[in-house]
């Protein structure tokens, strides 16, 4: 049967693309490409989520976007070493989830809400 096996990519627009790529590669550690993005190997852990929240939802508060992004880290307290250094703050407490992981949440300079994950270990 033919169906979709996952999400493919996350694409947005931003004011200033070029400023949103140099935050991404230097606070998150992404390696942007000759080409403005970004091509991932697929995860070997974690799922890909999917989900739809009604309009009146916080749950990407504070962003206005109307998107959130997830993206899976491999070591979470390394990540957040980074993100303070780099004078990002976070967006309330990392949590710890005994079933699904770690996660901890910050905003993009385009105004958009960004949750990190580290997968719970097998």
């Amino acid at each position: 049967m033919a169906k979709v096996l996952g999400v493919g990519g996350v694409m947005f627009k931003a004011d200033d693309p070029v400023a949103v790529r140099e935050w991404y590669a230097r606070v998150l550690g992404f390696e942007v490409t000759a080409w403005g993005g970004v091509a991932f190997p697929h995860p070997t852990v974690g799922k890909v989520a999917w989900s739809v929240s009604k309009l009146d939802s916080d749950n990407f508060a504070p962003s206005a976007a109307p998107f959130m992004i997830n993206y899976i880290v491999d070591d979470m307290d390394g990540v957040l070493a980074r993100v303070k250094a780099e004078g990002v703050d976070l967006v309330g407490e990392p949590m710890n989830d005994n079933t699904y992981g770690r996660f901890a949440w910050l905003m993009d300079p385009a105004g958009v809400k960004v949750e990190l994950w580290e997968p719970a270990k097998a």
